[in-house]
């Protein structure tokens, strides 16, 4: 359970971020003004926002987990612990 909880904290934030960048890079680009040459062919503007939304949730991913990684919240000390009387 902890590890789903750590996954959402994770996700969700990016997710929100991904969104976010989503609406301002393509509210600024044209995709179908971009060319891509190493693709084979032209794409259409649903792969390019779904390819640029992924590209967008992975790096605010990896962004929010090296930040919870990094984040290591020092044990209570035993007099401000809970004990299962309580």
């Amino acid at each position: 359970m902890k590890g789903l909880l750590w996954a959402m904290c994770v996700l969700w934030p990016s997710f929100l971020a991904a969104c976010a960048l989503e609406m301002l890079v393509f509210g600024l680009v044209d995709p179908g003004d971009l060319h891509w040459p190493a693709a084979g062919g032209p794409l259409s503007r649903q792969a390019v926002y779904a390819l640029g939304f992924f590209a967008f949730w992975a790096a605010t991913a990896a962004s929010s987990a090296l930040t919870a990684m990094l984040i290591k919240t020092p044990p209570l000390p035993q007099e401000l612990r809970r004990t299962p009387s309580d």
